[in-house]
């Protein structure tokens, strides 16, 4: 047996010498259950981990040459380059480190076995498999080569699935033959992790670690624990894994990220900070960190972040790519298009980059570069099985978007309307992000060679009057800033918004003064719409990757099934940080509604439920109060009511609450409004009572120097929107336009707002969850810190609409660069 397997393995060694086959320098490839997350986190490959390997515990298959001394000059000779005895050699160095797993008694045995391993490690699979079944054939139970052939399976399970099988049944083998090694256990669940069969993985890691815990096995299943997004498990064993070894870049950052995906950003970013004080080279953690910091709104630390991972690596592709992002979400579009051309330089087909770089040329009117990256995109069809990436499905709604502005760019913006022009299934299947299958559908026209692209616009270039009136639409602008993690500061959405904030005051100042405007081609009185769609038309410009669409324009039969704005408050164990402030408020309004529930169908069990609530902190401690009754148990929805204005004692449907939870904890708590036909119907009869009486008062105002008409017109336009954020209209944006809205119309009865919305807090938040108009207009105010007079030279301002009539010259003054002109305001 032996002489006739070393003569195979001379010849297997003769050719490896010929081929230089590529070395794997560590075979427990314990970092492959890191794979699927690590393409989330940026790395295409595990060799970009391989400078983290002080991070692992040494491997079996680390051969090292014992004549060869680190640093040495000349330096070490490659694996690739050493001749079959020095291969030889490497065997019996492997056995005198007694790395052979379940070694025989035998010293030949544990010599062909050693070469077995050392084939594994130069990645020649095949010939290892020949190798181990020839010393198999003579001894069919010996575990290590049963093993080793497992082994050698599992790696060519990476290059062909079927593989996987074969390598499963031999670990299988293994465990049944030798039951105590928690080594076996940990490489079946590298085996079995790819697959997707996460759960026999994570019981395979347990197993593995109950019978020899370690810091690698902690950090493996906390990483397949992140994965399957069991945060909280998974930091735990994040946390034990550092205990038991504290040197762990990638352990820390990947505590850090268990915060991060829960919205425990102050959290996550401590971590992060200590991830780097263990690895202060430590890309991934500066990107991560970069992360953290724009989610909390903070774009200064978050840039600060990202320019030290490139500093590292100028070449980062991720980094390049995330800091392209929140510098496009930041309004700074040519620094965003910067980076997503050095990203595109590096990796051309890199779908996000390329889509951001589309999106970015668009938004700033430069048509003809934007459709030709849109349209590599649209090129990059996903394979057969692949599913699509997010930006294949919404490029093409994009690209016709963007035709549809190009053909428009001249054109007065009073003169068309979106919503009746864009075909009702494209804005259906647009604003539901559904993917691009719309029957018979026409295309909008291509570019046309006479319509050239948008120049870039100097400050200078307008008059002193056009400037001052930017300057104060960046300052109205900046006063809708949410104080809220998950809400970025965007640059040219505060200049949209300031500047329908000023277009809004100057046409509800004419309607009051019995003048029309010209709205869709015609001349007319302003109706409460007219008022909503001149905020309607600079949201919908400054980002055209969001469709600004309003729902009781679609499709009769796509309102009649319901339009729902869904948002996840908690799923599972993540947490939605922008509305954390109204959990408190949500919670109370639940408790009173079960009180109500089993006040009427389970009165004998009332007291208990009532007993049961009284220790109820946090919306998961309803979860056990599901159990009382039968019909509750997997679940409820509790709706809010709305009452009417114009028909005192009526109440409309509000917003419904749903909460959901499953055996282990886990739970589902969101709220969703639904535009159907009848409810919309409702909603928008209000606003026109309220909008008819709110003209008729502002009328009225316009004669009178009456505080109290101007306190009476004040209420009046809260209360319009505050129906109009409970019925939630728009596709995207209700809550900017609704408060751009209210800022314009208090301006034109002729109050000032000074005050900025305070921290944590959400315009359509604040109205869904107020019982009353009236309520709501009280804390309105409170946080506009209203002044009872304008200053005067807001009249003498030059006019929004006839400075601005086209989407040319819209996009031009959102383009320019004020920020060297514009006096800082506080």
């Amino acid at each position: 047996m032996a002489s006739v397997s070393r003569s195979v393995v001379v010849v297997v060694l003769s050719l490896l010498y010929l081929c230089r086959a590529i070395f794997s320098s560590e075979y427990f490839s314990t970092l492959t259950l890191f794979n699927n997350e690590l393409h989330k986190q940026g790395c295409s490959s595990l060799s970009e981990w391989e400078e983290y390997a002080a991070d692992c515990e040494s491997s079996i298959l680390q051969l090292e040459d014992p004549e060869c001394e680190e640093g040495s000059n000349p330096p070490c000779e490659s694996v690739f380059s050493l001749n079959a005895e020095k291969i030889l050699n490497q065997a019996k160095v492997f056995i005198e480190q007694k790395k052979i797993p379940f070694p025989a008694g035998n010293h030949n045995t544990n010599e062909e076995l050693a070469i077995g391993y050392v084939l594994i490690g130069n990645g020649l699979y095949d010939e290892a498999i020949k190798h181990f079944s020839l010393i198999l054939q003579g001894d069919p139970e010996l575990v290590s080569a049963i093993y080793g052939r497992g082994i050698a399976y599992g790696k060519k399970s990476l290059q062909d699935i079927k593989n996987a099988d074969l390598a499963l049944y031999e670990l299988n083998r293994v465990i049944m033959l030798e039951p105590n090694w928690p080594e076996v256990y940990e490489q079946r669940a590298e085996i079995l992790s790819p697959l997707g069969r996460i759960s026999e993985a994570l019981a395979d890691l347990t197993k593995a670690i109950q019978l020899q815990p370690s810091a690698r096995l902690y950090r493996h299943r906390g990483t397949l624990l992140f994965i399957s997004e069991d945060y909280v498990a998974a930091m735990a064993d994040f946390q034990r894994s550092l205990e038991l070894k504290k040197s762990q870049p990638i352990a820390m950052l990947y505590k850090g990220l268990t915060f991060f995906h829960r919205g425990m950003l102050k959290e996550a970013i401590e971590t992060f900070k200590e991830a780097l004080k263990l690895k202060a080279d430590f890309i991934d953690a500066y990107k991560s960190l970069g992360q953290a910091y724009r989610e909390l709104g903070d774009f200064e630390s978050a840039m600060e972040s990202f320019q030290k991972a490139l500093m590292l690596d100028q070449n980062h592709i991720q980094s390049l790519q995330l800091r392209g992002m929140m510098l496009y979400h930041h309004g700074s579009l040519q620094e965003a298009i910067s980076n997503f051309k050095r990203c595109l330089q590096l990796e051309p087909y890199n779908e996000v980059c390329q889509y951001m770089k589309g999106l970015s040329h668009v938004a700033m009117g430069q048509f003809y570069e934007g459709i030709k990256a849109q349209t590599k995109v649209m090129l990059n069809d996903p394979l057969l099985g692949q599913k699509a990436s997010s930006e294949y499905l919404k490029v093409k709604y994009l690209r016709e978007y963007s035709r549809y502005l190009h053909s428009h760019l001249d054109i007065p913006v009073a003169e068309y309307n979106v919503d009746q022009d864009l075909p009702g299934n494209f804005k259906n299947h647009w604003a539901k992000n559904l993917p691009f299958l719309i029957e018979d559908y026409e295309e909008q026209p291509g570019l046309q060679p006479h319509i050239k692209d948008v120049l870039p616009q100097n400050f200078d270039s307008y008059s002193s009057e056009v400037q001052k009136l930017i300057c104060t639409s960046d300052h109205l602008g900046a006063l809708m800033q949410y104080d809220t993690p998950g809400f970025l500061p965007n640059r040219r959405i505060h200049r949209a918004m300031g500047l329908a904030t000023l277009e809004v005051m100057q046409a509800m100042h004419r309607t009051w003064s019995n003048s029309k405007v010209r709205v869709n081609g015609k001349t007319r009185q302003m109706q409460w719409r007219d008022m909503f769609d001149i905020a309607v038309k600079w949201r919908r410009l400054a980002d055209p990757d969001q469709p600004v669409l309003w729902l009781d324009q679609m499709p009769a039969r796509s309102l009649s099934r319901g339009f729902n704005n869904h948002i996840n408050l908690i799923r599972g164990q993540i947490i939605n940080i922008r509305y954390l402030a109204y959990f408190d408020n949500i919670l109370d309004f639940i408790k009173d509604r079960i009180l109500v529930y089993h006040g009427a169908y389970n009165p004998r069990g009332l007291l208990e439920v009532r007993q049961a609530l009284e220790n109820v902190n946090k919306v998961e401690d309803l979860l056990p109060i599901m159990k009382f009754n039968s019909k509750t148990r997997d679940g409820f929805t509790v709706n809010s009511k709305v009452p009417s204005m114009k028909d005192p004692g009526k109440e409309y449907d509000g917003f419904t609450i749903t909460i959901t939870g499953d055996r282990v904890g886990n739970m589902l708590f969101s709220v969703e409004t639904q535009t159907t036909e009848e409810r919309t119907q409702q909603y928008q009869s209000e606003v026109e009572s309220i909008y008819k009486d709110l003209t008729a008062k502002g009328k009225t105002l316009m004669l009178s120097t009456e505080l109290g008409d101007a306190e009476a017109v004040c209420n009046l336009i809260l209360s319009l929107v505050y129906y109009f954020c409970n019925l939630m209209p728009l596709s995207r944006g209700s809550s900017v336009v609704a408060y751009s809205v209210v800022m314009g119309a208090l301006m034109a009865s002729g109050k000032e707002v000074i005050g900025r919305i305070p921290k944590g807090k959400l315009v359509d938040f604040e109205a869904m969850t107020t019982p009353s108009p009236d309520t709501f207009s009280k804390t309105a105010k409170t946080w506009m810190n209203l002044k009872n007079s304008l200053p005067s030279w807001y009249q003498s301002l030059p006019s929004v609409a006839e400075t601005f009539p086209s989407t040319r010259t819209m996009i031009e003054v959102l383009n320019t660069d004020s920020s060297s002109h514009c006096p800082k305001k506080s």
